[in-house]
Parts: C-alpha cells; structure tokens; sequence
C-alpha cells in the first residue's frame, strides 16, 4: 500500500462565530473546500454560568441542501429541529442531520452540562449532498458513543471510532447522502496506524491536539492536514497523546453556489432557499 503525500498543512485560525470562538482550517486561504467537505469548526468552550442553558448556545436556524455534522468530544449538544427531533448526545457521540429540502434546528448545551464539567468541545463538519438528493426529505441520526463501533490497535495505544463509512471490517451506524467515511481516533504516544483511503477519495486529517508524525513530517495540534491523491494510505505516529478527526471522501464533481445556511448548485436554487426559508416552507421551531 502506498502511502499518501501531503498537499497541505493548515493551521486552525479562529474566528468568532456569533459570539463563539471556533477554529476554522475550512475553508481557508489556502483551501476552500475539499469536496465533498465544505466547512470544518472547532470549538472549545466554557459554558457561560450566567445564561439559562436554554438561552446558550446556537439558537434555531435554517439549513438546506447539506449535511451539518456535529461530533462531540466534551460535555453534550442538545439538538431540536422543525421536523420534531428533539435529542441530547453526550461526549462521544455525534448528531448528524441530513438537511435535505429545509429544515431549522438550533444546538443547545444539555441541560445538566455544569454538572458534567460546563465544557463543550465539538467538531461541527458540513458534508455537500450530491445535487440529485439536495431536495429530499430531510433526515436526523443521533449517535451515542455506546452505539458507535470501534477497534483498538493490538498494542492498545491507537482507538478508532467508526462513525460512517467503513474501516478495518467495521461499518459506521450513521447513512451518509454520498460515498463518505468519517473516523474519530484517540492515539497514545508511541501509537501508529495505517488508515486504508480508497484511491478515488479526497482525505484529510484535523488534529485537535498532540503531535504527530506523517511522512516524516511532524504536525501539532490545531492543523488540518490534507492529502494529495496519490496513494491508498495514510500512516500517522503519534509522539504525544493525540485526538484526531479524518474524514475522506468520493468528491462529487458539481458547482456549488453557497450562501450562510444554504448549499445549492445555482445562484437561483439559492434565491428560492432563501425565499422558502421567509415563506415557512422549512418549518417551524419552538423549543421547548
């Protein structure tokens, strides 16, 4: 198996979103997207004591045409949406939401989260939905840690997280729109492991800390690394303890026309998003 080059190495600047600091390495000067991925946030954040836990957060919002993706790393999100869904995950679960026609949901921490340390670390990812299914119902899939497979290296030092797509044997619980694998792992120092990338597959990695080893180059925390397509593997060392994301993806080949919470293929899909948005076609959200 031949290993992968590295295209580029991009470090996580941040930016405030809303009041909120997350960390962004997509898009980015030097990427704007890597297809099917769109955005990347990484966000570390104290829970403000001072703000009913329903008041924090990220309030109800609109989405369509994508797949907004949240994996948690600390503390929870408590996710509703127009379409009824009303559900909490915690640490190590992911809440991914196929956005499909419309729909607005909003991501509150959970009610409890100063009992459970008033921290939430997530990875929010936007995954494009091929043109052919952007108008689809939308569709919500909750993930518990406990419901989430995974493997550990022989050694113990590497644990991988299969959330969708497959790997190692393991299949994720969660249907992407399109040919997408997203895996979160945990590396001891000292741990090394080869991730298999289909060859027709964009691929990158997002440290969220650590340091590592790839290709003999050494990558620290908060650095997405992006691979050329030019190889069927990715090896990473770790020489500290490390929390990654990876993510690799059949690219879909299609115009994107974007605009805040819309992702469309045209600039007048985009004009009629906006339009059903101020008619009510997406629906409505009241929090409970």
């Amino acid at each position: 198996m031949k290993n992968r080059t590295i295209q580029h190495i991009i470090y996580a600047a941040t930016y405030n979103m809303g009041g909120f600091p997350v960390r962004q390495p997509l898009p980015s000067k030097e990427l704007n997207n890597l297809d099917p991925f769109l955005l990347l946030h990484h966000a570390d954040v104290k829970v403000p004591e001072n703000v009913p836990v329903k008041k924090a957060g990220v309030g109800p919002h609109p989405h369509r045409g994508f797949s907004p993706v949240t994996f948690i790393f600390k503390g929870g999100v408590h996710h509703q949406d127009s379409r009824g869904n009303n559900n909490t995950i915690y640490e190590g679960g992911t809440q991914w939401m196929n956005a499909g026609m419309g729909i607005i949901h909003s991501e509150r921490p959970p009610y409890n989260i100063h009992e459970i340390g008033g921290r939430q670390e997530i990875i929010q990812l936007w995954v494009n939905t091929p043109a052919k299914d952007k108008m689809k119902q939308p569709a919500y899939y909750p993930a518990t840690a406990e419901e989430i497979p995974y493997f550990k290296t022989d050694d113990g030092l590497v644990k991988v997280n299969v959330v969708s797509g497959s790997l190692n044997g393991i299949k994720g619980p969660v249907p992407a729109t399109s040919q997408v694998n997203t895996f979160t792992a945990e590396f001891k120092a000292g741990g090394k492991y080869v991730f298999p990338v289909p060859s027709n597959h964009n691929a990158f990695i997002y440290l969220l800390d650590g340091l590592v080893k790839v290709n003999s180059t050494e990558v620290k925390g908060k650095y997405a690394i992006v691979f050329n397509n030019d190889g069927e593997g990715i090896e990473v060392e770790a020489l500290e303890d490390t929390r990654l994301f990876i993510g690799t993806g059949e690219p879909l080949n299609e115009k994107i026309a974007s605009h805040g919470p819309f992702v469309m293929n045209t600039e007048t899909e985009l004009l009629e998003a906006f339009r059903d948005y101020e008619m009510g076609k997406m629906g409505v959200l009241i929090e409970e």
